[in-house]
């Protein structure tokens, strides 16, 4: 396995702010064959739309350091927990993934998801970042679920720790943002990698999902780093202060 699991951007600030992205890449290594229709790689359900982009600003214009993984979620989730049932994904928002059929999970594992979360335990231990921003995106609806239409343009996820989070809600609110409180779906229900490595060490963090039509575009992804970058600065200086 040549291929890179993932790449960082930028130099990071230890005790500052930092970025990182589970979904970034919509990447197949050489020799997964996933099976499904064509166009599926360039769906959500293959990578976050957009949220490699908003990653790219917040390191080149923010001076927030970025990590991104490089395989799509259809090989493996980096944002499940190592034995979470949608790891290797078999279907996906109504889209069979026959290739996943009886895939080896071990080596999915060992070759991208563990490498992955162990570069980023080691450069988090290293930084010791104040905030943790994860960046996501959503669609504006489910395949699944045709016009049942999602108003929010940014949710905010958390577990346990909401110390980020309720100050984030709060300042995208009064910026005029439509944002959700653990929508378009719950970090108690799914928050892999911020309960890793967040929660875990008591490090806060701002799960973001933002809506992906949002951000197809650079025009968008710098607009909303820039918006992201504000916000994060403003939450980092609350929870300093607190």
């Amino acid at each position: 396995m040549s291929e890179p699991v993932y790449r960082f951007i930028g130099e990071a600030t230890r005790g500052g702010i930092v970025a990182v992205c589970d979904h970034a890449s919509n990447f197949v290594p050489e020799g997964i064959e996933l099976g499904v229709p064509p166009g599926t790689l360039d769906k959500h359900v293959a990578y976050d739309i957009g949220a490699a982009g908003v990653c790219e600003r917040l390191a080149r214009r923010h001076n927030i350091a970025a990590m991104l993984g490089e395989v799509s979620r259809l090989v493996v989730d980096l944002h499940r927990e190592e034995e979470a049932d949608g790891l290797v994904p078999t279907t996906s928002d109504g889209i069979l993934v026959p290739g996943n059929i009886g895939a080896d999970r071990d080596k999915r594992l060992e070759e991208y998801h563990r490498p992955y979360h162990s570069a980023m335990e080691r450069w988090l231990d290293e930084v010791q970042p104040g905030l943790i921003l994860s960046i996501h995106s959503f669609t504006p609806e489910l395949e699944s679920k045709p016009g049942q239409e999602r108003p929010w343009e940014i949710g905010l996820l958390y577990n346990e720790d909401e110390r980020a989070a309720l100050h984030a809600i709060r300042l995208f609110g009064e910026l005029g943002v439509t944002v959700g409180d653990n929508e378009p779906y719950s970090g108690r229900e799914l928050n892999a990698t911020m309960n890793r490595h967040a929660e875990a060490h008591g490090r806060p963090y701002c799960a973001i999902e933002i809506r992906n039509n949002l951000i197809t575009q650079e025009r968008g992804q710098a607009r909303w780093a820039a918006i992201i970058a504000d916000v994060a600065g403003r939450v980092k200086l609350a929870l300093e202060t607190a």
